[in-house]
């Protein structure tokens, strides 16, 4: 993460999108999966809180993006909650949550393609429905 120097105590989450200081929490705690008999002795559990509305560099429309792209892991007070312990260490956790949370809001920053509706051409139906009688000719 690197830090902006227009937001006092921001940190780059995502390219172009910052946090200011207390949009993020991260908290530790004892997790269950690989690591033997220091599961019960170290918290290696990583969660994050990412407080959605104080998130800097994102256009309204992509921050509806991000709270449907968030899903369950959207809390009442609008903030994302992730969670790893996956890994065995501390800081192995740490940076898949902020790799989450970067994919998040990298894929709500792109804008989807609009779809507009086409026709086939008068021409193109005539080709298919000649096809078609040539096909029950034979």
């Amino acid at each position: 993460m690197t830090r902006d120097p227009s937001i006092p105590g921001g940190d780059e989450v995502a390219p172009g999108v910052f946090a200011p200081d207390g949009a993020l929490r991260l908290q530790f705690s004892r997790s269950g999966g690989p690591g033997g008999q220091n599961v019960n002795k170290l918290n290696t559990k990583a969660e994050l809180w990412v407080s959605i509305d104080r998130l800097t560099g994102l256009r309204p429309a992509a921050i509806d993006r991000l709270c449907a792209a968030a899903g369950r892991r959207l809390t009442a007070s609008r903030e994302i909650h992730l969670v790893s312990e996956s890994e065995r260490g501390q800081e192995a956790n740490k940076a898949l949550v902020m790799q989450r949370l970067r994919e998040l809001i990298v894929h709500a920053r792109v804008e989807p393609k609009i779809r507009r509706k086409s026709r086939p051409s008068r021409a193109a139906k005539a080709r298919r429905l000649d096809a078609k009688k040539h096909r029950g000719k034979i």
